[in-house]
C-alpha cells in the first residue's frame, strides 16, 4: 500500500467512516442523515483520504445553482493521519472540481484556534474575509475564509 495513501471521492459505504471523523469535532458535529444526504446530494462533493485502506479524512464541497461561490462545509484528519498532506491534498481536490464547475471563489469557516488549519489555508490562498464572534456550538469564535480561484496559465513553450 501507498504510504502516502490516498484521497479519492467518497462512495455511499464510506458513511459510516465519516461520520466517526466527523466526532473528532468539538462541536457542530453532524448526523447520519446529513452525512448520506451530503453523499448523495448533486451539490456536494465529497473525497475521503485513505491510509492502509482505512478512511482517515473527508472534505465536503457545497455548491448552490445559480452562484458562483462554493463553500467547503467540512474538513477533517484523524490524528494518527495528520503529517502526510492529506487535509492540502483533498483541499486541493476541492478547488481543482470547483474549477471544473466553473465557480470562481470557494469560502469557508474555521475557529480561530484552529491554527494549523489556518496555517495550511493561507499557504493555499485563503484569506480573511470576516470575524465571527461566537460562531460555534461552544461559543468559540471563526473567520471566515475565501480563496478566489484562477486557472494558473501553461508556460510558455518556445
Amino acid at each position: 500500500m501507498n504510504e502516502r495513501g490516498r484521497v479519492r471521492p467518497a462512495k455511499h459505504r464510506d458513511d459510516a467512516a465519516i461520520l466517526t471523523l466527523e466526532e473528532l469535532f468539538p462541536s457542530d458535529r453532524m448526523s447520519l442523515r446529513s452525512v448520506r444526504h451530503f453523499l448523495k446530494s448533486p451539490s456536494a462533493r465529497t473525497w475521503v483520504a485513505e491510509l492502509e485502506g482505512a478512511v482517515v479524512g473527508n472534505l465536503i464541497l457545497l455548491t448552490r445553482r445559480n452562484s458562483c461561490v462554493a463553500r467547503i462545509y467540512s474538513v477533517v484528519v484523524a490524528p494518527q493521519a495528520r503529517g502526510r498532506s492529506f487535509g492540502e491534498r483533498m483541499v486541493r481536490a476541492a478547488q481543482t472540481e470547483a474549477l471544473k464547475l466553473g465557480l470562481k471563489q470557494i469560502k469557508l469557516e474555521v475557529r480561530v484556534d484552529n491554527a494549523a488549519a489556518r496555517a495550511l489555508y493561507a499557504k493555499l490562498g485563503y484569506v480573511e474575509s470576516e470575524a465571527l464572534p461566537g460562531y460555534y456550538e461552544d461559543g468559540a469564535d471563526g473567520l471566515r475564509l475565501c480563496n478566489t480561484l484562477s486557472r494558473k496559465k501553461p508556460a510558455k513553450r518556445r
